[in-house]
């Protein structure tokens, strides 16, 4: 058993104020330094006066040399009569050490998300004008999302044996991928999409639920049976929100995979509406989708909503293969993709 260092020293909601400037308002550990906090106060100012005031939408590191640490930054914008111009600004501050930079940029897209959703719930609050302490209780369980996002991408990194395919930079730079097609992944919110392309990619479980926002790529490379594939996985948001987007990313796909939680029996029934909806906004010359139906939450035998010969005779009519599968412990997850993979190339070949 090996120990597991805190990632995330320190935090700090800092008020952005048109009058008085930095004004930290909440910090984390409560003994942090007034030093620290007005130093990250000022620096938060700073980027945002360099920028002809304007706010960022996106994550930020910056750092801090004099204390030998790094702050990942998140502004916060809303509208506020009460303020000059009418607008409200603030900013959410982790601090980490500066030796631990690599995992926090090697894993920034996964942490975006989170943020995002906190952000949005903050902006809310305080348009509601509610106590202070509500709003740092959303940035306090933001950093415990965020904490355990970090802990897994840490565990992966430290036990992670070496991999058995070639590194991926060499195998670019040789130019030695023999084959590349695209690969769709779609489902309602929830059921696990994101966490199961984790498991393929980088074997490791995502813990806490991220809802992916419009649409996040990842690219696999690996030796399929008939050589070294690439294979771009587009995991597709479920929301509805993003309903008009996702035709646009259905274009150019080979393959599908449809995941249900077989805890959730309506995230089964909305599979037939998923594939419906992918193949009719292909092209129209598009041949039969391949790919497979995952049933995901195989662990949770207890709480299964959706039998076996359901999930079988709806594969059966979408002419796709069914598996059940365990984001959490990997089982089936490999092997369908490698399943996957070979079959596409399978069918390229045959056409030759």
């Amino acid at each position: 058993m090996f120990f597991l260092k805190k990632l995330i020293d320190a935090i700090i909601y800092t008020d952005i104020h048109d009058e008085i400037g930095p004004n930290p308002i909440h910090w984390l550990p409560s003994n942090l330094p007034e030093s620290i906090r007005m130093l990250v106060g000022i620096k938060t100012v700073t980027i945002l006066s360099g920028d002809q005031g304007s706010v960022p939408d996106s994550l930020l590191i910056i750092p801090f040399p004099s204390l030998k640490l790094k702050g990942l930054i998140r502004y916060l914008e809303r509208e506020d009569e009460s303020k000059r111009g009418g607008i409200a600004r603030s900013a959410i501050t982790f601090l980490f050490k500066e030796t631990d930079d690599v995992i926090f940029y090697k894993y920034m897209s996964y942490l975006s998300a989170p943020f995002d959703e906190t952000t949005r719930k903050i902006i809310e609050l305080e348009s509601r004008n509610v106590e202070s302490e509500v709003v740092f209780e959303e940035i306090k369980n933001l950093r415990d999302s965020i904490s355990k996002l970090l802990e897994d991408f840490r565990t992966k990194e430290i036990t992670s044996p070496t991999s058995k395919e070639f590194p991926e930079k060499r195998i670019r730079e040789g130019k030695i991928v023999d084959y590349r097609f695209k690969l769709i992944v779609v489902g309602d919110p929830g059921v696990g999409k994101t966490s199961t392309i984790l498991r393929f990619t980088d074997n490791a479980f995502l813990r806490t639920y991220v809802p992916t926002l419009g649409v996040s790529i990842t690219e696999k490379i690996f030796h399929a049976k008939s050589g070294v594939t690439e294979m771009i996985l587009w995991d597709i948001a479920g929301q509805n929100k993003f309903k008009t987007m996702r035709r646009h990313f259905y274009q150019g796909s080979e393959a599908i995979l449809l995941i249900f939680d077989l805890t959730n029996r309506l995230s089964f029934t909305s599979i037939k509406n998923w594939y419906n909806d992918v193949m009719k906004n292909m092209e129209k010359h598009h041949h039969q989708m391949l790919g497979y139906i995952f049933g995901n939450k195989s662990d949770l035998t207890g709480l299964r909503k959706v039998k076996l010969v359901e999930a079988l005779a709806l594969a059966k009519e979408l002419n796709l293969k069914y598996i059940e599968t365990c984001a959490l412990t990997g089982k089936n997850v490999e092997f369908a993709f490698y399943d996957i993979a070979d079959t596409v190339i399978n069918l390229r070949l045959n056409k030759l």
